[in-house]
Parts: C-alpha cells; structure tokens; sequence
C-alpha cells in the first residue's frame, strides 16, 4: 500500500482538512506531517490556538488517518525518503520543494481556512463586547 504524505498545519481543524483526508484515502495509508507550533510561529507569525500534542490527539482520531508525524513548514525530499512516503497531497497553494511526481494537488475547500475561522472569530468577540 501506498504512503500518502499531507502536510498540514491544522492550528483550527475545519471541514476542508476532513475532505482532504477523505481524497488522500484513495491514494493509500494517510500519514499526516503535522507543523510543529515553532514553525508555525516562524512562518506564519503566530502561536497556533491548539498545542502540537493537542492538534495531533485530534487528527489520530480522524477516520482515515494512519498516522500522524512532526513535520517543518515546508516538506523536502530528505522528509519523504526519512518517512518513506511515496506522494505528497496538498492544496494547490503548494510551495514544498519535491518533485512534481510526487505530488497529488487538490484545490482548497472554498471559503474556508482557518485564518478565515479566526478572522471570524475575532469579529464575533468584538460584537460580544
């Protein structure tokens, strides 16, 4: 059976992560590459809302997911041969450095991130106040 990489951040875990596990599914085993929180705050400039250990509890028990692994921001050939994955799924916002044969892209899920649910989140506190 194939070994089927996505890489993600999951700092708030919507429908549009469930979809891609469910797409990988047919690809093979799911291992997800988990951003570690220092990455996140590296590349992204922020503190994720749920811990690494925690965003991991919640993904493992995701039907589907095989796996879950720490992985950097960006994911490199050394990764996938270090975890011996054979594709890499991502969105079409990819900009991981592997060959292009190794990589299955899907578009993102319209109209939802979660710098989205956190945008809407923030708004929603101020109306609260």
């Amino acid at each position: 059976m194939k070994r089927i990489l996505l890489d993600m951040s999951a700092t708030i875990i919507h429908h549009g992560h469930i979809r891609l596990i469910k797409k990988a599914k047919k690809f093979g085993k799911v291992i997800i590459g988990l951003t570690k929180d220092r990455e996140i705050k590296k590349y992204k400039g922020y503190l994720p809302e749920l811990k690494f250990n925690e965003r991991k509890e919640i993904l493992e028990n995701i039907q589907g997911v095989a796996k879950v692994i720490p992985a950097n921001f960006y994911i490199n050939e050394r990764y996938l041969k270090k975890n011996k994955i054979n594709f890499l799924i991502h969105g079409n916002d990819n900009f991981n450095k592997i060959e292009k044969k190794k990589i299955i892209m899907f578009k993102r899920t319209k109209g939802i991130s979660s710098t989205i649910i956190r945008k809407r989140a923030a708004k929603n506190i101020k109306l609260i106040k």
